[in-house]
């Protein structure tokens, strides 16, 4: 049975202002987790591109199923007929919509079926081709519609869990993505499943008895096959979206684990060992070469004393005294420069020279 909007309304009215806090701080600590652990965006990996463009492709499809012309027939709106009209005026003015102006062998066992209101109200439930096409299915039995009616139900639902399967396999988008999301698509999937046919079966068909004009009609079958092609669309992209940010690593990121970040330290802390080897013997190559040597020697004599001729140009020496005096803050510098010094020369638990003071005298 379909939810009043104003039902619908008043659920979003009186919860959403609870939730949608909640839901916005936890996207907010995930989206963190990332920056938590120093993960950085990434390229999306190739395999979970494909699985992306799998489940794409396959929500656009379930979306185009529900677009009117691909739905099975409703007679009654074809019609433009009430519920309660004859069986004889219902297919007459249907064989006029048709071709030829003869009616299908479908609308043929559908005529032999409308003679109670009981098959017209089983056909609003179950959809035409389970009436008409049933061949143990009895008015009186309206459990026997469900029996047969279930594997067109399941049909959907379990080719859209085959291809979660396969796009969260480790094979086809790699052990990350199949680790993380391919147990909660399954049970997600198997969930939306089971929603389905509990709606399907505790439906009842008997309200529409009462239903005296077309517009009062509830087409169950029509509107329950619409809602379940756009939750499956919509489980499809939102196992697409959490792929995607889980691959680029923006959120759903798993932090490594101590073994790894001690050995990602080691490899760091070895690429650094090689630089400053590599350095060293630069270094101990331009100190041994004389001529590197003098060339260095003469290049810092020269900076330093191009330096000191700068610095004693009068329009350097008052722009240098006018940020002293009205935009440096000297004593917050000379603060930082003493705790950097304490830092540096006195060791964790020690005591400074002099013992009472606490400055510590660097001699150039």
């Amino acid at each position: 049975m379909a939810i009043p909007w104003g039902t619908i309304k008043s659920l979003l009215i009186f919860f959403g202002p609870l939730l949608f806090p909640k839901a916005l701080a936890y996207y907010r600590s995930i989206r963190a987790a990332s920056k938590l652990h120093g993960l950085k965006p990434r390229p999306l990996p190739l395999p979970i591109f494909r699985s992306i463009l799998v489940l794409t492709i396959l929500a656009s499809v379930f979306l185009l199923r529900t677009l009117p012309f691909l739905a099975p027939e409703n007679i009654f709106k074809a019609t433009q007929s009430r519920l309660q009209i004859p069986a004889d005026v219902l297919f007459t003015r249907l064989a006029t919509l048709r071709p030829n102006g003869q009616l299908t062998p479908e609308d043929l066992a559908l005529r032999n079926k409308f003679t109670s209101l009981e098959s017209r109200l089983l056909y609003l439930h179950f959809g035409p081709d389970v009436v008409a096409t049933c061949p143990f299915c009895a008015s009186d039995e309206p459990r026997s519609y469900l029996y047969y009616a279930l594997p067109d139900l399941l049909r959907p639902h379990l080719f859209n869990l085959v291809a979660i399967a396969a796009v969260t396999s480790s094979s086809f988008t790699g052990s990350e993505a199949s680790g993380r999301w391919r147990t909660p698509a399954t049970l997600a999937a198997v969930a939306l499943t089971l929603a389905d046919l509990y709606l399907v079966a505790s439906y009842q068909h008997t309200g529409n008895a009462r239903a005296l004009r077309l517009g009062e009609i509830d087409f169950f079958f029509w509107t329950a096959r619409a809602w379940r092609y756009v939750s499956l669309a919509a489980l499809d992209v939102l196992l697409a979206a959490l792929l995607y940010l889980s691959g680029t690593q923006r959120a759903f990121v798993t932090p490594p684990s101590p073994a790894e970040r001690v050995e990602a330290v080691l490899r760091a802390l070895g690429g650094v060992k090689g630089k400053v080897n590599a350095a060293g013997v630069i270094k101990n190559t331009v100190l041994r070469d004389e001529e590197l040597r003098n060339r260095g020697n003469a290049y810092w004599g020269h900076e330093v004393r191009l330096m000191r001729e700068m610095m004693e140009e009068r329009e350097v020496i008052e722009g240098v005294k006018d940020a002293l005096e009205k935009r440096i803050d000297i004593a917050s510098i000379e603060r930082d420069a003493e705790a950097y010094a304490k830092a540096l020369l006195v060791p964790p638990g020690g005591q400074g020279n002099g013992g009472g003071s606490g400055k510590v005298e660097v001699v150039g």
